[in-house]
């Protein structure tokens, strides 16, 4: 869930600045400043066994996972987010001057919330699309065993695969590493009520 601050417009070198001393984490959409309001239980729990299955998974190889905590900047649209999990390949490339922000994810997942989901589906994916390097976005559902993913092929097309039931097995093509359904909700615990809030 994102919660926009006072109406005051920022740089983006203002709000690098605030992210530098504030207790939570912000997201930048050229010009405006939104704070991230902490997730559910279940959001932990799958970044979690995504992220520490990407980084056994990837050991080795010349790939990185790295969890929320790890800024992402988009320049041709001005927004700075910060991704639940990310890998890049190779060295990260940074923004000009600063450590804390990157440029250049082949892989980016998201853990959907339901104040979220629609943006993260549209929006934030076609800012997602101007990244050069990017060429795999996974979307996961807290509410069911349910995974979608978008892979960029050779053509620039990006192609729609869905995984239901956790007997799946979810390739991550952008890195050639597989994970099961079932281990990307390990100790997930899925509540009726939550699929009968109404949004």
């Amino acid at each position: 869930m994102l919660v926009k601050t006072k109406s005051k417009f920022y740089t983006p070198d203002e709000y690098r600045q605030l992210e530098e001393t504030t207790e939570f984490r912000n997201e930048y959409r050229d010009g405006e400043i939104l704070e991230m309001a902490g997730g559910t239980i279940n959001h932990s729990q799958i970044i979690g066994n995504i992220y520490a299955f990407l980084k056994s998974a990837l050991r080795g190889k010349n790939a990185r996972p790295f969890m929320s905590d790890l800024r992402l900047w988009i320049p041709r649209h001005r927004r700075g987010t910060y991704p639940d999990v990310m890998v890049i390949e190779g060295e990260p490339v940074f923004t000009e001057g600063r450590s804390d922000e990157i440029l250049n994810p082949v892989l980016i997942v998201e853990v959907l919330s339901k104040s979220t989901k629609d943006f993260d589906r549209e929006d934030k994916f076609r800012f997602y699309r101007s990244i050069p390097e990017f060429r795999e976005y996974v979307l996961v559902s807290q509410q069911e065993f349910l995974v979608q993913q978008y892979i960029r092929n050779e053509s620039n097309q990006w192609l729609f695969q869905e995984y239901e039931g956790e007997s799946a097995t979810v390739s991550f093509t952008s890195v050639g590493v597989q994970m099961l359904v079932s281990d990307i909700y390990e100790l997930v615990i899925f509540k009726k009520e939550e699929t009968e809030v109404q949004e």
